[in-house]
């Protein structure tokens, strides 16, 4: 179920209008009972407030703030395509991003300075994949990330003010071999069972670095993978590109919740998806790495991974609505 069709359902439930752009039905106007009215763009709501909503889209903004306020995020550093170099002078180009790379020491995250839902975000092992990487960013953005690559498992912990509504590991793209089928025979199988389940099709079969992950794994998309054999297709864990979700939504440990809820709190937003690898979210807090604060959570991937997802967003989307509709302030 998408986001509009969730925002439309709940609206039901409090007697509000939706309309809906009909073309792309990602854009909508809300009108209320007491006769305020809100829009939405996907997943994006009137909940938080412009000036965080923009600080938290700037990876390196937001990292900025989030470490002088002692959290413990990446270690990274940006750099800038040529034609913005060209408007503001002193700027890291592409062979500093690749001299720091250098630096912290291969492998290294490369990221896209502004893009959401872990586009071209690759993780990248020599001089040649750096390049090849950062050009390919270059193209459509004029600002990239270099990150130390941190270990651990993948969570998105979801805030709305003083409560946490869900948290999830995130198992990044992958297929499970029969040892008859072979990697794209296995990947197209698995397009079709997220379809069935409500998720779009979001696997993209030309994404280069799948390529290059299965390289680094021996196989090709001829290889034909041996039965229960696990090959991961992607590094990063986003759901929006094929990954799945567990829920640690019942389980996650205290200390992580407070975590989430302050981490939102002191970037100025309410509602927050706080991304972060932890060895356990269950048993209490030894080591983190903050990797990312959203301000506008997609959550309809999530939503499509169980019933009880399902509920709990819906749960999420009502309580804003009448937050917007009763214009009630941060807690």
């Amino acid at each position: 179920m998408s986001i509009t069709s969730i925002v439309k359902k709940v609206a039901l439930e409090i007697g509000a209008v939706v309309l809906v752009e009909p073309e792309y039905e990602r854009v909508g106007h809300i009108t209320f009972k007491n006769g305020k009215k809100s829009v939405f763009s996907h997943s994006k709501l009137d909940i938080n407030g412009f000036g965080a909503a923009e600080l938290v889209k700037d990876k390196a903004y937001s990292n900025f703030f989030l470490k002088q306020f002692g959290y413990k995020v990446t270690e990274g550093k940006t750099f800038f395509n040529d034609k913005l170099r060209a408007k503001l002078a002193n700027l890291r180009n592409i062979d500093d991003g690749f001299n720091y790379a250098q630096l912290i020491g291969f492998p290294v995250i490369v990221k896209p300075l502004n893009l959401s839902q872990g586009r071209l975000v690759t993780k990248v092992y020599n001089q040649a994949e750096y390049y090849d990487v950062a050009n390919k960013i270059f193209t459509i953005k004029s600002g990239l990330i270099v990150e130390k690559f941190y270990s651990g498992n993948d969570y998105r912990i979801v805030v709305l003010d003083n409560e946490i509504f869900a948290a999830y590991q995130r198992i990044p793209l992958f297929v499970v071999g029969n040892g008859r089928s072979n990697v794209s025979e296995l990947l197209q199988q698995k397009q079709e069972e997220l379809v069935s389940s409500g998720r779009k099709k979001v696997i993209k079969f030309h994404d280069f670095r799948i390529d290059k992950k299965l390289k680094t794994q021996n196989f090709n998309w001829d290889s034909v993978i041996p039965n229960n054999q696990i090959v991961y297709l992607l590094d990063n864990a986003n759901l929006s590109s094929g990954g799945e979700a567990v829920d640690f939504s019942e389980t996650i440990h205290p200390d992580f919740q407070k975590l989430a809820i302050n981490i939102t709190k002191d970037i100025g937003l309410r509602l927050a998806g706080i991304d972060i690898l932890t060895d356990d979210i269950t048993m209490p807090i030894k080591d983190y790495t903050l990797i990312e604060v959203n301000g506008s959570p997609g959550l309809d991937h999530y939503a499509a991974s169980g019933k009880v997802a399902a509920v709990r967003v819906e749960e999420l989307y009502l309580k804003i609505l009448k937050m917007l509709e009763n214009g009630i302030q941060h807690v």
